[in-house]
């Protein structure tokens, strides 16, 4: 392939500067980058077979496509692969891995190599909440010969995409900045939300795979054996898959994402003991997030049947290729019986973006993800006295509102999604779908970095829900995959929601029935279970 083809811009490639950011320089044309090319799929998904996955057969019933069938039948060919090979060749870059079942193809080369291969000029920026990155603005440019073939290039933008929804209890400070119980406040241990719950209490996991996406931190073998051993609870398997180059690596201090971490693998093994639980690794930028999710979707290895995402950002820090790329993942992980549970947010119905408008979170905005919001529980025993949406002036709220990317998914037509509370009015995907305790007032007790500690944050909603999906699966006999449109065709006779009618996120009032700030409500984990064994 000549290196003088035309080139035409990568559809959804557009970048612009963050608020805020500053520009600092080009980067040094020696810079080693590598990046991921995603390609076209083989064929679609067959409609029916999505049809079979939403409102055709009982979960019981429902047949899923297998690793390779669905890389054989919807992955890259070999054709594609070959193609991206010869430009790379003509541009001087190696091929680094290539996978037909991820529709990846990872090249590496220098800046000045990247830059003339894709059209871009990458220069370095400095970003309040972000540090210092590789950036670049507009459009990537590709060969027009490719233009049919390439979906998406990751990685010549290596800014910070996402950021983890968790929150520690600011009431009260320990070591090193961390929050501790106060005695005004209420903790829970993940046993004792699943029990308040109503989690089927016979299963645990047994013969299950939880995925979780990490996006930086790391664990401590020591500190889970601690905890677990605290708790009476069996500590799960749990081992790390490195993506990208991410690794386990924990960094005690006030803003690390250790406590991220701990908090998924602690809520998740104290849920489901019996269920293995694989941590996927990779730097926290948009390459590495998209690149953990296909891993852990893809891995016939491990083979995860539920993912845990605690990670993400407002729609409007997002590519057009990214919200295509990510919710394609996420339909080859219902195709093949994986449940993605993700959180919400944590800022509110504007999650924080100081532009006076509303925004939703992604990926839980993903009409394909089960996006999880937060309510604040008190209880008493066994006895839930309140349960409300999750908002505190001072430390944060459920995240929920409106799509500005997604239309209104089919099972939510008759959901009563609103207007967007932006001028523009936007109907789109209503998020979140359920919820669950997520205020750090009543959060959950954890051990994070050798210390004991509350946290909240819909990073615990996400990791619970995957939990109660393992036990779900154990107590089908099978996955119970792609969950949403089950959960808005359940009748309020069935009791499997407890509707959350108090509160609100900001723009968004919680009310009869679902709504843009808890969702569907809060789930009873056997009620559901009986519902999806029918």
């Amino acid at each position: 392939m000549s290196s003088k083809a035309k080139n035409v811009p990568l559809g959804g490639s557009h970048r612009t500067s963050p608020a805020g950011s500053r520009l600092i320089g080009p980067v040094h044309p020696d810079e080693q980058v590598e990046v991921t090319i995603r390609l076209r799929p083989r064929a679609a998904i067959p409609p029916q077979v999505k049809a079979d996955l939403t409102t055709g057969r009982s979960h019981k019933d429902r047949r899923y496509m297998t690793r390779a069938e669905l890389s054989a039948n919807h992955g890259a060919s070999a054709e594609d692969i070959a193609k991206v090979a010869a430009f790379a060749q003509a541009q001087n870059l190696a091929v680094v891995h290539t996978s037909e079942a991820r529709r990846s193809v990872w090249l590496s080369g220098t800046v000045a190599q990247m830059s003339a291969a894709f059209g871009v000029k990458l220069d370095e920026y400095d970003h309040p909440q972000g540090g210092t990155y590789r950036g670049r603005t507009g459009p990537i440019q590709i060969p027009a010969d490719l233009e049919s073939i390439v979906v998406g290039v990751f990685g010549l933008d290596n800014r910070p995409q996402a950021r983890p929804h968790f929150r520690i209890r600011k009431s009260a400070a320990g070591p090193g900045g961390r929050g501790v119980a106060a005695a005004d406040n209420t903790q829970f241990t993940p046993v004792q939300i699943a029990q308040l719950y109503n989690f089927p209490s016979q299963l645990n996991g047994t013969g299950e795979c939880i995925a979780i996406i990490e996006l930086g931190g790391g664990f401590k073998t020591a500190d889970l054996q601690a905890y677990f051993s605290q708790l009476g609870v069996p500590m799960p398997a749990v081992s790390s898959v490195s993506v990208d180059h991410g690794t386990n690596t924990p960094t005690p201090g006030p803003d690390s994402a250790d406590g991220e971490v701990m908090l998924d693998i602690e809520v998740a093994g104290a849920v489901a003991p019996k269920a293995k639980i694989v941590v996927y690794f990779s730097p926290n930028t948009s390459q590495g997030f998209l690149d953990a999710v296909t891993k852990a979707v893809h891995d016939d290895v491990n083979k995860p049947s539920v993912i845990s995402i605690s990670w993400g950002g407002p729609e409007s820090t997002w590519t057009g290729q990214a919200f295509q790329q990510f919710d394609q993942a996420f339909q080859a992980a219902a195709a093949l019986g994986i449940t993605v549970c993700v959180a919400a947010g944590d800022n509110g119905s504007s999650d924080g973006v100081n532009d006076g408008l509303d925004h939703v979170d992604f990926p839980a905005s993903s009409p394909n993800a089960l996006a999880c919001g937060g309510t604040r529980l008190n209880a008493s025993g066994t006895t839930i006295s309140s349960e409300v949406v999750w908002n505190e002036p001072d430390d944060g709220a459920t995240g929920g509102g409106v799509s500005d990317q997604f239309p209104v998914p089919d099972y939510q037509a008759s959901a009563g999604v609103p207007p967007s509370a932006n001028p523009s009015k936007n109907v789109g995907r209503g998020v979140p779908d359920v919820a669950a305790d997520a205020d750090p007032a009543t959060g959950y007790a954890v051990r994070v970095d050798g210390q004991d500690t509350v946290i909240g944050g819909t990073s615990a909603v996400a990791p619970l829900w995957a939990g109660l999906i393992a036990r779900l699966n154990q107590g089908v006999g099978k996955p119970v995959g792609f969950l949403n449109p089950t959960l808005y065709g359940l009748t309020a006779q069935s009791g499997v929601f407890r509707d959350i009618t108090s509160g609100n996120n900001g723009a968004y009032s919680a009310g009869p029935g679902w709504d843009a700030c808890s969702g569907l409500g809060v789930a009873d984990g056997t009620k559901l279970l009986q519902a999806l064994s029918k």
